[in-house]
């Protein structure tokens, strides 16, 4: 740790003088037993007197002159008011200074603004993380000093609503080499709790990066290949013209769907959903058997070799377990696509990996919370995670690794359809 700040002070002027000015600060505080944090405390103190500056720096340059100099235009100082402001470190009593026009809208602190945006920014990645309100009004009350209302935190969530609702209906790309869909299962009431499927689609870009175009909460009764439809028909109506790929779940009637919204796609039925759904046939004795002929299935080089391991595997267990091998005869058009494609392009369509790591943070999101009291509730905290970007962490959203080699062998298979000229 020492070296690191010793290396920065060295590189940047600016933070050597920061630090000994900080140094100097906290060393004062010490001497005179005041607190770091808090009411009353140093940082809570410095935020007052930069904010004050700040205010007063804005007025004289909305104004035109220095304080105590004659005015051009006839507007004036006129006195001060007083109000309190949550910032990230407290409450923050200031004073705020008046023209007499009344024309004077600083930036600093906006008018009618009782809170800063970094404290806004901490409430929504709180939220995010899946924080409930109560949760986080107890947490920035021990954190600062001061008692947070659940109502706030609620109001400065709901500032997101709008937002959402842009994003939701933003338009989109003419074409994705992939798209990705999928949907996770979350409790919500609608006059009584029950289960209702959020419909999740996330595509690739030409550029290579991936981006969740669009999140629905179906009606209860579990995920459907009619509203799917529906999905992918608002996404078409939003400029999607052609996809190339379709990565999705071996959902019946889902293939059809696809097929209706756009005829030129290749569907591919993610290989993981397979296997898992190979197992629910099985016996757990079995289940390593299993999965390990499945692997020479789906691992196989070619279409034709991948039929002669899947005609071994089902002589093996098609005595034992009919559904199961009747399963993958049923699915198999839509298993085989990405065995035409190199390694580096299987991985991208052969599961639905993308989607299941971000609905492993819509998990991580709403696992507090139970159920939620209305749709938008849970829109809300799925878009709020959606937008989150964790520092130092892998993100479901963002540039696909060796993208220009994906890119080349797409361009090959689906020439003019990706308009990349």
């Amino acid at each position: 740790m020492t070296t690191e700040i010793t290396h920065e002070r060295a590189d940047d002027p600016s933070a050597a003088d920061l630090s000994v000015v900080a140094d100097q600060l906290v060393a004062a505080a010490r001497r005179q037993g005041v607190e770091l944090t808090g009411p009353g405390g140093l940082l809570t103190g410095l935020t007052k007197q930069v904010l004050e500056t700040a205010l007063d720096v804005e007025l004289t340059e909305h104004l035109g002159h220095e304080r105590n100099e004659r005015s051009g235009s006839g507007n004036v100082r006129n006195g001060n008011s007083h109000k309190t402001v949550r910032t990230d470190v407290g409450d923050v009593r200031i004073t705020v200074p008046r023209d007499r026009a009344g024309s004077f809208t600083p930036a600093v602190v906006p008018k009618h603004s009782r809170r800063l945006a970094g404290f806004d920014d901490a409430v929504l990645s709180l939220y995010a993380k899946g924080l409930t309100t109560g949760d986080i009004a107890n947490h920035l009350a021990d954190i600062y000093g001061s008692e947070v209302s659940r109502d706030l935190v609620s109001r400065v969530t709901d500032a997101v609503v709008e937002q959402m609702q842009q994003w939701q209906n933003r338009p989109l790309d003419a074409v994705y080499p992939v798209l990705l869909i999928d949907a996770i299962v979350l409790k919500i009431r609608d006059g009584q709790v029950a289960n209702r499927p959020v419909y999740v689609a996330m595509g690739i870009t030409v550029d290579g990066e991936r981006d969740v175009l669009g999140l629905w909460v179906g009606p209860s009764g579990g995920e459907g290949a009619k509203q799917w439809m529906s999905m992918l028909t608002e996404l078409r109506n939003r400029g999607v013209a052609d996809v190339c790929i379709v990565c999705c779940d071996g959902l019946k009637g889902l293939p059809d769907a696809v097929a209706a919204t756009w005829p030129l796609a290749t569907i591919q039925t993610c290989v993981v959903h397979l296997v898992r759904n190979s197992l629910r046939y099985a016996s757990k004795a079995d289940w390593s058997r299993i999965t390990t002929g499945l692997k020479t299935v789906y691992t196989a080089a070619t279409v034709t070799t991948a039929e002669a391991r899947f005609a071994e595997f089902a002589q093996t267990w098609r005595g034992k377990y009919p559904a199961m091998i009747a399963m993958w005869e049923r699915s198999w058009p839509e298993f085989v696509p990405f065995l035409d494609f190199p390694p580096e392009i299987r991985k991208l369509i052969y599961t639905t990996n993308g989607i299941e790591s971000l609905n492993s943070r819509f998990r991580q999101a709403v696992r507090r919370r139970g159920h939620f009291p209305t749709e938008q509730a849970a829109m809300k905290i799925l878009y709020l995670t959606v937008r989150e970007r964790r520092p130092n962490r892998s993100n479901p959203t963002g540039r696909i690794n060796a993208w220009k080699s994906i890119l080349n062998t797409l361009a090959i298979t689906y020439g003019d359809r990706l308009n990349l000229n």
